[in-house]
């Protein structure tokens, strides 16, 4: 199994991501939500619903390989329920499926009173971690 960097980097970083629990078989992952994270209307942006979604998914699939592999993103969908301006969010990610060479999985994210704001699937490649990015 491989394990995860110290720190998540990237888009994460920026969007202040914060990994809570990360195994193969769950990723909870959390992130504020500031005007930093608002689309032009003062509503959290869908696309950074998106990000915390695919953060989530692609950490636990990376938790999910064997060491030596990685997982890489292929498709992601996301039905947004519910605006959110302020607070905390809260995305739990588990696995529809851990293949050799796919993986699907489910997150949901909450919202601090634990209204679902987003539902979402996302599909992941398993390949050789030469050929993915780092994670680091």
């Amino acid at each position: 199994m491989s394990s995860l960097p110290d720190s998540l980097g990237g888009v994460a970083d920026l969007l202040d991501i914060t990994v809570e629990t990360a195994t193969a078989e769950r990723v909870v992952a959390t992130m504020p939500v500031t005007p930093d994270h608002h689309q032009p209307f003062g509503l959290l942006h869908g696309g950074v619903s998106v990000v915390l979604a695919e953060t989530a998914a692609s950490l636990g699939g990376f938790l999910a390989t064997p060491d030596g592999q990685g997982a890489a993103g292929l498709e992601v969908n996301a039905n947004h329920m519910r605006p959110v301006r302020d607070g905390t969010l809260t995305a739990t990610a588990t696995p529809l499926h851990t293949g050799p060479t796919t993986q699907v999985w489910a997150v949901k994210i909450r919202d601090a009173d634990d209204q679902l704001v987003c539902a979402s699937r996302c599909t992941l490649a398993i390949v050789d971690q030469t050929d993915a990015p780092s994670v680091a």
